[in-house]
């Protein structure tokens, strides 16, 4: 028999969801009808962020559905995202409580800094000009507070390289409960993977079809040979076993869509396994990031000359 791998135990003690319903690059006017999907289907646990900008509608779904009955807020599991102009200390508890207002509810059940990147207050876009030296340390006494005050029932970050992650465990009085990381079997992390555990830190991997969605990514993830052979073999979809894959390696994954059979598709993944023999064939799939962050580097501005500095080497 299969384990379900429903959940897993973060090191505050809570347990997170494993499969989440992701919301990036959902559009509004879309994000809606896939988030009550996605709850009535059964998912309890929706990824969301500022920097998305689809977080009122998404509050608005999730009011009907509380007031419907349909779901209870204390049954789902909701995270959000610090955006990169809201570093600055007396700036993060603003954030959150406007994240609140947005998605309507007393608390987060995990709040995450989005990128190790810092940008001028009240900046929109991606402009180069825009960014500046983030004080990682800073920004996180002030998620520690937001911890503290029960707004935020756990805190971790997201984008952060193994050495970044490290730095910022030497420095925190509230260790990052979560990692929120690019991870699928094209880019599987094995070193940060391997960090994380060490650490007790949780990490939850976005994209972890490689965004087929997306024009901005161009992705083949799901159309790898391999693991299509493995899929074949087992009667299911390259999607359902690149997020199996996930579940067995200890990774929450969050796949997006908007699609009513894809959102379902992508929690059939509980009642079986990919089996001893046909797992280590996915370690022989070529890595490739997709996501690189380019917009955050800069020779001149920001705190990141090169793609390699952003990640300290893990490219």
């Amino acid at each position: 028999m299969a384990r379900a791998l429903r959940f897993f135990e973060l090191n505050t003690g809570a347990q997170i969801p494993s499969v989440a319903l992701g919301t990036w690059q959902a559009d509004p006017g879309v994000v809606g009808y896939a988030v009550a999907t996605a709850i009535k289907v059964g998912y309890r646990h929706i990824d969301c962020a500022q920097a998305y900008g689809n977080q009122e509608e998404i509050g608005a779904v999730l009011k009907k559905l509380f007031d419907d009955g349909v779901v209870k807020r204390e049954d789902l599991w909701i995270t959000s995202k610090l955006w990169c102009t809201d570093h600055d200390p007396e700036d993060v508890p603003k954030a959150l409580d406007k994240t609140l207002k947005d998605l309507q509810l007393d608390y987060l059940d995990l709040y995450l800094i989005h990128w190790p990147v810092s940008m001028r207050r009240g900046s929109v876009g991606f402009k180069s000009e825009n960014l500046t030296h983030p004080n990682i340390t800073n920004t996180w006494r002030a998620m520690e507070t937001l911890y503290e005050s029960g707004k935020a029932r756990a805190i971790g970050v997201s984008n952060f390289s193994t050495k970044k992650l490290g730095d910022l465990l030497e420095v925190a009085r509230i260790p990052p409960a979560v990692n929120q990381v690019e991870c699928h079997p094209s880019w599987q992390q094995p070193k940060l993977r391997e960090f994380c555990q060490s650490k007790g830190v949780h990490l939850s991997g976005y994209s972890p079809l490689g965004s087929p969605g997306t024009t901005s990514l161009k992705s083949e993830v799901l159309k790898n040979p391999i693991l299509n052979t493995v899929a074949e073999k087992l009667g299911k979809s390259a999607a359902q076993v690149a997020l199996r894959w996930g579940l067995q390696m200890g990774h929450s994954v969050l796949p997006k869509s908007t699609s009513e059979g894809r959102i379902k598709e992508n929690l059939e993944v509980f009642d079986w396994s990919i089996p001893n023999d046909l797992f280590p064939k996915l370690f022989e799939i070529e890595q490739a990031r997709l996501v690189k962050g380019s917009p955050f580097v800069h020779e001149t501005f920001g705190a990141y000359k090169t793609i390699k500095e952003l990640w300290d080497g893990e490219l």
